[in-house]
């Protein structure tokens, strides 16, 4: 597409950021406009929910991109939220009143936080998402003595995990009956939730906050069963959405984020979707996804960046096998493939073996998914194994080595 003079990325995060760094190395010299709504340069955000959460690590050390900006010949608009696509006129309309042309579009907006229903406005109840939340909520960790976390999620299990490091109370209250249990399954959820018990979070499953106790300042949950959590600090972690508000009306098709195809293109040609916000068809899993897992943002800028440049009919589908990590205390968890909770689930090791395991996802025999704690070097092999489409019993004699 070498007809392409300015392309514009909405969202300048790891996924929108990677994206431009890809383009320039693939030889594009046109103009590159990345469009962000915070006013920091692109920041990394695992450590948010752990090392920064927990003053171990300073802010500068987040930063996406060392080498200077000015090396991309990129203009950054920061701090500038789009509120609107214009897919006729090519255009990208901002708050403010401007816009931004394009000829070719990358929507990286990645997700925004869910929020409980009716959740009240009080002081000391908080949400994680961007780098000013994680501050606050740091700051607000060094005067509280017991926090609540209110999702079991990787974001809402890493926070209770780093406040019980600071040494805090931490209660951690799920809807399901066992953390991840949406993601890993229940067997797997279980054997987390045990962890951190013994590490001493108390953790509630099946159970929901019927109502916030405090009326300025948040001084504790009642629960659904009637148990009251006193607490000074709350922290909501139920996942997040994706970011396409911006899109309604625009004609780009969504569905659970930007509808794409197998080339992570949208219903429009030139504009893609990279990231949390991208949902495409992965030929690997035979199946519709959305991930919303660090190195998939990565991998997929790649590939967009690719398919931008990528002579007319020349561009591949994105063939992936997802893989994600959480660090919650001393556990080293890693994941790669698509597990479902429905999945056949075998599972090596557990707390008899120092929470050391290895977790197979079986799909009609083929390995659909894997989980490891503490195994770094097994989920590696793992999820060659799943790229080579290959069968749960193969993945047996990995666990098993």
């Amino acid at each position: 597409m070498s007809e392409l003079r300015v392309i514009a990325i909405v969202g300048a995060s790891l996924a929108g950021l990677r994206t431009a760094e890809f383009l320039r190395r693939g030889g594009f010299e046109g103009r590159l406009v990345l469009i962000g709504d915070e006013e920091h340069l692109p920041y990394d955000r695992p450590p948010l929910s752990k090392e920064l959460l927990r003053g171990e690590w300073e802010p500068e050390r987040l930063a996406l991109r060392r080498k200077s900006y000015d090396e991309l010949a990129i203009d950054l608009e920061l701090g500038r939220r789009a509120i609107g696509l214009d897919i006729d006129a090519r255009e990208v309309h901002l708050a403010g009143g401007e816009s931004v042309a394009f000829d070719g579009l990358v929507v990286a907006t990645g997700g925004q936080v869910r929020r409980l229903p009716d959740q009240p406005d009080l002081s000391g109840l908080f949400t994680l998402r961007t780098l000013d939340d994680a501050l606050a909520i740091r700051d607000a960790l060094k005067r509280a003595s017991r926090v609540a976390v209110i999702g079991a999620g990787f974001i809402g299990a890493e926070v209770a995990a780093s406040a019980r490091q600071l040494g805090l109370e931490v209660t951690m209250i799920e809807a399901l009956d066992a953390p991840l249990a949406q993601s890993l399954g229940p067997r797997l959820g279980h054997i987390l939730q045990q962890a951190h018990e013994r590490r001493g979070v108390k953790v509630h499953c099946g159970r929901r906050v019927a109502a916030f106790i405090g009326e300025d300042r948040v001084e504790g949950l009642a629960i659904d069963d009637g148990t009251d959590v006193a607490c000074d600090l709350v922290v909501v972690g139920i996942g997040v959405e994706p970011a396409v508000s911006w899109l309604q009306g625009s004609g780009i098709a969504l569905s659970d984020g930007v509808r794409c195809d197998a080339t992570c293109m949208s219903n429009v040609p030139r504009i893609f979707a990279a990231g949390d916000v991208a949902n495409w068809y992965n030929p690997l899993f035979e199946e519709r996804m959305r991930v919303e897992h660090w190195t998939n943002a990565v991998e997929q800028a790649r590939h967009v960046a690719a398919s931008l440049l990528a002579p007319p009919g020349e561009v591949k589908p994105f063939e992936s096998v997802p893989m994600f990590w959480s660090d919650q205390f001393d556990l080293k968890i890693q994941g790669v493939g698509h597990p479902r909770p429905t999945d056949e689930v075998m599972i090596r090791g557990g707390a008899a073996e120092g929470d050391n395991l290895v977790a197979l996802y079986g799909r009609a025999g083929r390995l659909a998914g894997a989980v490891t704690f503490n195994h770094p070097p097994k989920i590696i092999k793992l999820r060659r194994l799943i790229g080579e489409r290959g069968q749960l019993e193969d993945a047996m004699k990995i666990a098993e080595s």
